[in-house]
């Protein structure tokens, strides 16, 4: 295991490195290292990190959320409550629709397979997203009309929205009974997220004010805090709503709020913590990835995600109506959408571990979304920021 945890380590930084000074994404050569050093190429990661590659994935979450919700200015993000609000849910309903629309037709299969395969490929991902806008704050792009918070904040609730709809159509498409009402339990799950996390943290700024205890420490006792939170998601499935996640962004918020100045030196650590974590995440995110289903990923395939791309775009635009967002500015918000990877990697084999005709077809439409988009959707963040967003 410790050789592998080095391979993934050394290798991930040195590609990073190197496509870092060919100006693309650090990112994509994680992933193409993940890739290769996974079982389906050089297999050198040892099983039992395979095994825990989703709880190890989970953990780089955690710190890139909290890293998130110690930059998430309330009132500026109170600015743009309306626009955010949309973006959770809108941009992915319009692409499931697309692909709902079109995937029939291209690959003939029925509505619900292809809802289903929607609700797969439509999740935005905040390990590739929030880190671009925490850079974006840092420099001062945007921030006045609140444009990387409400894109980190609505990239967060839009995963939970599309992972709520995936497991509402894999069961139908399975032929099990589903319960349409887990639907209406998300806005359930938000509001608790959100609440346990702001009076978890408020009460950790009191706790810090009154007792002095090095920022390492704070470190330790937010990242424990966090990681039981994300568990008690687990734990409270089928029985009472609640996202882990939400939790997590909202108490390192509540923090922020709070107690401004410990806010800003716990950022710089969470900051150190991101550089290994962000290693991990997308290594074996590369891991996970099946390059034997890219052979069947036709000219079809790469259609479908153009398509679903655009239908995405559409939502963007729309959740944007009547705001002070220049055109420049909504194109940057489209193109900021746009990266897939974490949830894609987490779900994406789920219907084809079931027995689902479409699972192979879902597994390589999803390994394909991210391979495309997680690159394309960084380099686009990167190159068009100045270009398109006012400090």
């Amino acid at each position: 295991m410790l050789e592998s945890l080095a391979y993934i380590l050394l290798f991930g930084i040195i590609s990073g490195y190197i496509f870092y000074r060919m100006k693309l994404p650090s990112l994509l050569g994680m992933l193409i290292t993940g890739i290769l050093l996974g079982p389906y190429m050089f297999n050198l990661i040892d099983k039992p990190i395979l095994d825990i590659s989703g709880d190890i994935r989970k953990i780089a979450l955690v710190v890139i959320l909290t890293r998130a919700g110690l930059a998430m200015n309330i009132q500026q993000l109170k600015a743009v409550g309306r626009p955010a609000l949309l973006m959770s849910f809108l941009p992915a309903c319009f692409e499931i629709t697309g692909i709902a629309i079109f995937a029939p037709l291209l690959f003939g299969i029925s509505l619900t397979e292809a809802i289903l395969l929607g609700t797969v490929v439509a999740a935005v991902s905040p390990a590739v997203v929030v880190p671009k806008m925490l850079n974006m704050i840092n420099s001062g792009l945007g921030v006045k009309k609140g444009i990387p918070q409400m894109i980190m904040a609505a990239g967060s609730i839009d995963d939970i929205f599309v992972i709520v709809l995936f497991s509402i159509f894999a069961s139908i498409v399975a032929g099990a009974e589903v319960s349409y009402s887990s639907l209406f339990l998300l806005p359930v799950a938000i509001i608790t997220g959100l609440l346990a996390g702001i009076v978890i943290g408020y009460l950790l700024s009191i706790y810090f004010k009154k007792f002095h205890l090095r920022d390492s420490v704070k470190v330790i006792i937010i990242l424990s805090i966090s990681f039981l939170l994300v568990a008690l998601e687990g734990k409270l499935e089928g029985i009472f709503p609640f996202s882990g996640l939400l939790a997590v962004m909202s108490l390192s918020a509540a923090i922020l709020f709070k107690y401004p100045t410990l806010a800003a030196r716990l950022s710089v650590k969470f900051s150190k913590l991101w550089i290994a974590a962000e290693i991990l995440l997308f290594v074996l995110v590369g891991a996970c990835v099946n390059i034997h289903f890219l052979k069947s990923a036709g000219l079809l395939t790469i259609a479908l995600l153009g398509i679903s791309l655009l239908f995405r775009f559409t939502g963007v635009s729309a959740s944007l109506v009547k705001t002070h967002l220049n055109m420049k500015e909504r194109v940057f918000c489209m193109i900021a959408y746009s990266p897939k990877a974490t949830v894609q990697a987490a779900i994406g084999s789920i219907p084809l571990a079931m027995g689902l005709p479409c699972g192979e077809l879902i597994l390589t439409v999803a390994v394909l979304s991210i391979i495309i988009t997680a690159p394309l959707g960084a380099f686009g963040i990167e190159r068009t920021q100045r270009r398109l967003v006012e400090a």
